[in-house]
Parts: structure tokens; sequence; C-alpha cells
């Protein structure tokens, strides 16, 4: 499925009345093969598994990866932990200090389980063969706060900008590769999760994030290959920076008001999102993720390059009757469309 045209993949969809959706899950999949959320992220067979069985059950217009936020923190050196029921996450702090960040180097990518997430695209890429899939990645400045710690990476900017923006170079070289070496799988894209930078003012958020975000784009997206800018920090205070990276699509977390993102998102870009993932998709009842989704779609129907999706990765327990019900409410929106 490499070879798909995503660029006409995203016109096709632009240029459809009716919505598709791409909602960013794997854990009920992974759930529905009696796996469990470790098993997951440190077997890429288990993991494709999981993304494949959703495909199956779905009509998703594309499929996604887990996204993990510690994959590429640990090949750098990172200490993770890995519960048996939740996404993995960095503890500590490998860089204490900017000597630290001079010395740090830039990983290869046999490090940690770079490998196990490679073979999980590579088994999705060649077991799906009717939509794209989509890998996952962290952004420049989400990465570069796991490495020297959120509040510290925010004080530095500030304090020391030069070093600051050693760090990020380095962490936007590694992901560079990562991304040139998932799109050797045969995936058609890419989802780069930058919450972080949505903590940051919109100035901010060009210099520090949106800047070397589109240094990895320029390398890595194609007609084959698109780039979605996740950012769920973003509440509209740096969706101007989002859209300088050139990204082929944006997808944006609940916090958003949906409306508001797609007036500054490009007509020719996709905007994704942006229903909770646990308010809704996990706490609701089934009826209520049905409401809110047509809802959703109602107060965007003047928007042909809206995406419906989850406002970011469903949490592992999602109830099954709430994905139907979602999908129900897509369904039920396209009749007549």
């Amino acid at each position: 499925m490499g070879k798909l045209n995503m660029r006409s993949w995203m016109q096709e969809i632009i240029n459809n009345p009716k919505r598709v959706a791409v909602p960013i899950m794997t854990h009920p999949g992974i759930e529905y093969i009696n796996k469990t959320v470790r098993d997951a992220v440190t077997d890429g067979c288990a993991h494709a598994e999981a993304i494949k069985v959703l495909q199956e059950k779905y009509p998703s217009a594309a499929a996604t990866v887990i996204m993990d936020l510690t994959v590429e923190a640990e090949a750098f050196g990172a200490e993770i932990v890995f519960p048996q029921h939740e996404v993995p996450s960095v503890t500590g702090r490998l860089l204490t200090d900017e000597a630290a960040i001079e010395s740090l180097e830039v990983p290869a990518l046999n490090r940690g389980r770079i490998a196990q997430y490679l073979k999980a695209n590579m088994l999705a890429a060649k077991s799906i063969a009717d939509r794209p899939v989509l890998a996952g990645c962290i952004g420049p400045y989400s990465l570069a706060g796991r490495l020297y710690d959120m509040s510290e990476i925010m004080m530095l900017i500030y304090i020391n900008p030069e070093a600051a923006a050693v760090l990020l170079q380095k962490c936007t070289d590694f992901i560079t590769r990562y991304c040139l070496a998932l799109k050797a799988t045969g995936v058609s894209g890419v989802v780069m999760a930058e919450p972080a930078a949505g903590l940051l003012s919109n100035e901010d958020c060009q210099q520090y994030s949106s800047v070397y975000v589109k240094q990895i784009i320029d390398k890595v997206q194609d007609d084959n290959f698109a780039v979605i800018l996740h950012n769920c920090g973003n509440t509209g205070h740096c969706t101007q920076a989002m859209v300088t990276t050139g990204a082929m699509g944006y997808h944006f977390g609940n916090k958003i008001n949906m409306v508001d993102a797609l007036k500054e998102v490009p007509a020719d870009a996709l905007a994704m999102g942006n229903l909770d993932p646990v308010g809704i998709f996990k706490m609701s009842t089934a009826e209520q993720v049905k409401q809110a989704t047509l809802q959703l779609l109602n107060e965007t129907a003047a928007y042909p390059n809206f995406v419906l999706s989850s406002g970011c990765d469903t949490p592992p327990h999602v109830p099954m009757e709430n994905i139907d019900a979602f999908f129900e409410a897509l369904e039920e929106y396209n009749q007549g469309k």
C-alpha cells in the first residue's frame, strides 16, 4: 500500500460529500486478540495483528498504530516503565544539564524497540491492502521534553535557547531518520505527535517546534507519504504555527473548537479530530457517543476537508459498543449525501 498516492487519497476525501473517519485507535484491537498493551508495544507481530483485526472490523479510512511517545526517547537511552495494561512512560531525566545535551549522541535505529515498531508497520502495510496505514512518531519538541524534562525544557528555551536548539536539532535528526525507515516499510504516512508544543505560545511553537517539524516534513513527505501533525495540547492558540509546517494533514485534540481549527487549516489539507477519547469514547454511553459524533459532523458540515476522528489515541478498555456507535453515527450522517 506504500505506492498509494496520498495526495489523490486526500483529494478524494475532500471531493466526496460523504464523511470518512480515521480514529486513532489500536487498544481495542489489542484487547480483541487477548493481548496486553505491554505485549503490543514490545512485539511487532502482536502490534500488527491488533491493527489488522480492527481494520477488518471497522470501516476506518486509514489504519493507525499505537501512539507510543516513548519509543524514540528509549532509543536515546531514557528509562521507560512498561505497565501491563497502559502505554509506557518515561521515568527520570536522561539529560540534566547543557553539557549532557552537547555530548548526547543521536542513536542508531537498532536501539530500544525501534525494530519492533518498524516490524509492526511493515507487517501492517503488507496485510492491509485496502486503505493507507499511518505509522506514528513523536515530534521534536515533545521528544526534547522527554529527554530533558518537560518543565526544564520550557525554561531552557528562555534561559539558554542555543542549548535548546542543539537538543531540538538532534531530536529532529533522529526523527527524520526514523520516519525515513518507517516510510521504507511500505506505510503511507505518519502521525507525528507533538502535544508538548501545545504548551507554548504561537510564536514559541513556531520557533521551537514548527521550524523543526518542517525540516522533517521537507525530507520525508511526498506524493506517497503523508505527515499528519497531531497536537492535542493546542487549544486554538498555536494552530497558525502548526500549519506553517506544510503537513498534508493536521490532527486536533478535544481541547480545541474544531470549527475554529478548520478556519485556519488550508482547504487542501485534511483537518482531523476531535472527539474526547476518554470523556466520550471511554466514559460515555453508546447513545451519548452517537449523539456527540453526529453533533460534531453537523458542526463541521461546511468544511470538505474535515475527517472525523478521536482527539487522541483512544485509551485501553473503550467499550466496543461505543466504537460501534461512533461508526453508526457516521453511517447515519452519510445517508443521502
